[in-house]
């Protein structure tokens, strides 16, 4: 089986009459780079919640790697599965090295101190996230690029299968935007973890998805390769706004501009 994540036609209410979700059905490879998409209030962080298993269900079955989600312990979970929030560190007194470090919890027993296994993850997540010579620095020296880093090097230090993140980029300038998603395409293909992302940019997500789930209303428009999901007549349904779908000069995958009202005559 090489499906990592299987959903199988879930809902996610919010209180007894709101639906978040309804009847999603998808599936994740091994190895893959996933990226969810779709407007504002679409359902997108919910469906991570509810991959993470903070947030439960109504209907229907998430299984990770074979085991259905409900089956797992908080712990069991955190080994395999990190997630990195859309706003993941708020400013606290530890250093860049200890927050790393505190992602080797759910390997740790009760009272049980950090082993040299443990040190060496989490210098080993650091070098290979670009912040070890930031280690003994505190969160509130660091600027937004450099907090989002140490977050993927926390996730990455707890040495899971899966990485969920939530709009990584969405606070980053276009070159910290790009290391980032560099970053996730080296998780991919040098440490062959599974990465599922929430992400606003379509540009983005096409050239580094290697499949895409396009949703509305918590419900899925598309699901596959960025070429099949990013077709002008699924936007336009989706984001109900004029825009033009062409080729992206710097490679085969498709490049959406939207255009302005001005501009249309």
């Amino acid at each position: 089986m090489n499906e990592v994540i299987q959903v199988e036609d879930i809902e996610v209410f919010y209180g007894k009459e709101q639906h978040i979700i309804r009847g999603l059905s998808f599936e994740v490879q091994r190895g893959e780079f996933f990226i969810i998409i779709g407007p504002n209030g679409s359902g997108k962080t919910t469906l991570l919640k509810a991959l993470a298993g903070v947030l439960r269900i109504k209907k229907g079955k998430i299984s990770i790697l074979g085991k259905p989600l409900a089956l797992y312990s908080r712990r069991e979970l955190a080994r395999i599965l990190a997630v990195v929030p859309q706003e993941p560190l708020a400013d606290c007194p530890f250093t860049v090295f200890e927050i790393v470090l505190m992602g080797r919890t759910p390997h740790l027993g009760i009272l049980e101190f950090e082993k040299d296994v443990d040190f060496e993850a989490a210098v080993d997540a650091m070098q290979f996230t670009g912040v070890y010579h930031l280690k003994d620095r505190k969160l509130s020296e660091l600027s937004s690029g450099e907090k989002q880093r140490v977050a993927i090097a926390r996730a990455l230090c707890q040495q899971p299968s899966i990485v969920l993140l939530d709009e990584p980029t969405s606070a980053l300038d276009l070159s910290h935007q790009l290391n980032v998603m560099d970053l996730m395409e080296s998780l991919k293909k040098e440490r062959k973890l599974t990465v599922v992302m929430v992400s606003h940019d379509l540009n983005l997500a096409a050239m580094y998805a290697d499949r895409l789930l396009l949703i509305k209303e918590g419900q899925s428009v598309s699901t596959g390769n960025p070429e099949v999901v990013l077709t002008f007549e699924k936007l336009e349904q989706t984001y109900n706004c004029v825009l033009l779908v062409d080729e992206h000069p710097a490679g085969k995958v498709p490049r959406v501009t939207l255009v302005p009202k001005k501009f249309i005559r």
